[in-house]
């Protein structure tokens, strides 16, 4: 058999090779003539898989390693008998990791501590749960809004997007992209809810691009409506709008999930769903040898006379530094992709080991194991 892999996808080379044909090509590269006789793709969102990609093909299974899936004409492979699955949760706690760099980073930045903000989530799937209990650990209050979750089991513990707007310093998208249906999400943040927001209030977008419609948000940036807005994801990537990019408090090249370890889980979720479907000896494989990151896996932070808050603060942002991104960003905008391609290490806080010093209380511990730090005693 033969499958063909985006040859971005990390982890994955010389896995597939004693079962297989595999033929590695860059995801905006593959086409309708490479896909013609192969059984099976390992892809990205890079690659969109419809009838125009696959007709006529001998494709009968396609493994996304991402959590979205909108870039798979999901309807179009059912009705042709292509079997597909994704990658849920891998990233999730990658983009627990940027969301909690990026909040600490505002509040030093705009001067606020976060218990006197409220953070609302829109869409709290694997990702805005996750981004929620962190944010609440550091002290936020939370609104949550997720009209599907809250029509299936109540809606206690959900409010809606109107309350959202109404009462949130802090709005964060962690939503899947949908046109169609009452939950529909693309442009989900427009002209009427940027209207309805006012000049104290954030906007933070790190589900997919077209959720937010950027010409209107950059309009709202450019009049004040807004305090500020931060993205890292955008309509028409990796063709993005350089002025929008100049009014945002901070823009990244959609690597909110691209740590080592969320690409690992990716990788193993695509590799074992191709095992099972093929019946390969692949079905358990795991990603082996993890790479270093540049900062030292194992770090001390004296505790006395601190609030556990800010002590996981500081061991957020020795493990990542959102600036770092957004600094590259705005270096080489034309570079978006070669940056995506080209990630550093960052690993995930379970993968840190922290030793707390003086906390005679122990609840810097709590904190910091909560929030999925290993504890070296």
């Amino acid at each position: 058999m033969k499958v063909i892999c985006d040859s971005h996808i990390p982890f994955l080379k010389g896995v597939l090779e004693p079962y297989c044909e595999v033929v590695y090509v860059p995801g905006r590269d593959i086409s309708p003539a490479t896909v013609k006789d192969a059984d099976a793709l390992i892809v990205r969102t890079r690659t969109k898989c419809d009838s125009a990609l696959l007709k006529g093909s001998k494709v009968r299974f396609i493994a996304t390693a991402t959590i979205g899936y909108d870039h798979i004409d999901t309807a179009w492979c059912r009705a042709n008998s292509i079997e597909w699955t994704n990658a849920p949760g891998c990233n999730s706690w990658s983009v627990q990791q940027y969301m909690g760099s990026l909040l600490i980073t505002m509040a030093r930045r705009f001067g606020f501590e976060c218990r006197q903000k409220t953070l609302g989530i829109v869409g709290v799937g694997n990702v805005g749960s996750k981004v929620a209990r962190l944010a609440a650990l550091l002290g936020f209050r939370v609104l949550l809004c997720d009209p599907p979750r809250a029509r299936r089991e109540g809606g206690s513990g959900f409010v809606e997007l109107d309350r959202i707007i109404s009462e949130s310093d802090i709005i964060s998208c962690h939503v899947p992209l949908t046109t169609q249906g009452e939950d529909a999400t693309y442009h989900l943040i427009d002209s009427n809810v940027l209207s309805r927001m006012n000049s104290s209030q954030i906007l933070i977008n790190t589900s997919r691009g077209e959720v937010v419609d950027c010409q209107a948000l950059m309009l709202a940036l450019e009049k004040g409506s807004l305090k500020a807005a931060s993205l890292d994801v955008w309509e028409n990537e990796p063709d993005i709008d350089n002025r929008l990019l100049e009014l945002l408090f901070s823009g990244t090249p959609h690597i909110a999930g691209y740590s080592a370890d969320g690409k690992a889980a990716g990788t193993m979720m695509c590799v074992q769903a191709l095992g099972r479907f093929f019946d390969l000896p692949c079905k358990e494989w795991e990603v082996q040898d993890m790479p270093f990151p540049s900062q030292p896996l194992e770090f001390t932070i004296d505790t006395k006379d601190r609030k556990p808050q800010d002590v996981l603060a500081e061991a957020i942002l020795h493990t990542y530094n959102v600036m770092d991104d957004d600094t590259a960003l705005r270096k080489d905008i034309l570079s978006f992709e070669k940056q995506r391609s080209e990630y550093p290490v960052r690993r995930e806080f379970p993968a840190f080991a922290v030793t707390p010093l003086n906390d005679d209380t122990g609840r810097a511990t709590v904190f910091l194991r909560e929030a999925g730090f290993y504890i070296s005693e």
